[in-house]
């Protein structure tokens, strides 16, 4: 079994244009020995840059990032995790685990580097399951966070996330009880268009559905 390399610091960084984006990518891959884990456009228009390695190497390259976006001001966000959590690392890099507990806190952020923000503190304060991170793709540019576990570690976790995320967090909810046919939808992931299709047994169905073209 070949296992993944976890790396020992991220930085994420988010520009107000893809232009910039492409540009500090480059940069940053040129200026010091990092992983360009994850680069592209998401919604509306903007870029974003996921890269990793050494704490010192992943440090180089988010300051030159970061300079540039400044300079061009079109630097829409940042975050350097120079002591990631390894759950938030593998969870970033799109690995999901199941739902725990009884408790579900979703919360969700204006940007990426907030989320990671809030939900590295969160992680690293409670301990939740973090089940899901999802950042910027099909979101409206949004980010998304599902973490599980019992109702007083899912309710501090969501209260330390509203925290530190500041005027970035633009929901949170609590679910203290989840639904166990939903626990299942959500265990496969947040996406719509990847959702199974599923039919309790429970559910009521007419007998007989009338429709005009049969007439």
């Amino acid at each position: 079994m070949v296992k993944k390399k976890r790396h020992g610091a991220l930085a994420l960084l988010e520009f107000e244009t893809i232009a910039a984006g492409v540009l500090a990518s480059d940069i940053m891959v040129k200026r010091a020995p990092i992983a360009l884990l994850r680069c592209g456009t998401i919604h509306p228009g903007r870029f974003l840059v996921l890269v990793g390695g050494s704490v010192a190497s992943t440090e180089e390259a988010f300051t030159v990032g970061v300079d540039l976006g400044e300079t061009e001001g079109t630097l829409r966000g940042s975050i350097f995790l120079g002591d990631v959590h390894p759950a938030l690392h593998d969870a970033v890099l799109g690995m999901k685990s199941g739902l725990v507990g009884d408790a579900l806190a979703v919360v969700e952020t204006r940007s990426s580097p907030a989320l990671l923000a809030a939900v590295d503190a969160a992680v690293k304060s409670t301990p939740v399951v973090l089940s899901e991170v999802r950042l910027g793709d099909d979101l409206g540019g949004h980010a998304l966070a599902l973490m599980s576990g019992d109702l007083t570690d899912a309710e501090t976790a969501l209260g330390i996330c509203a925290d530190r995320a500041g005027d970035q967090l633009l929901a949170r909810t609590l679910l203290p009880r989840l639904d166990a046919d939903l626990r299942s939808l959500l265990d496969e992931g947040t996406r719509f268009s990847l959702c199974p299709a599923f039919e309790p047994g429970g559910a009521e169905y007419p007998e007989e559905i009338a429709c005009s073209w049969d007439a």
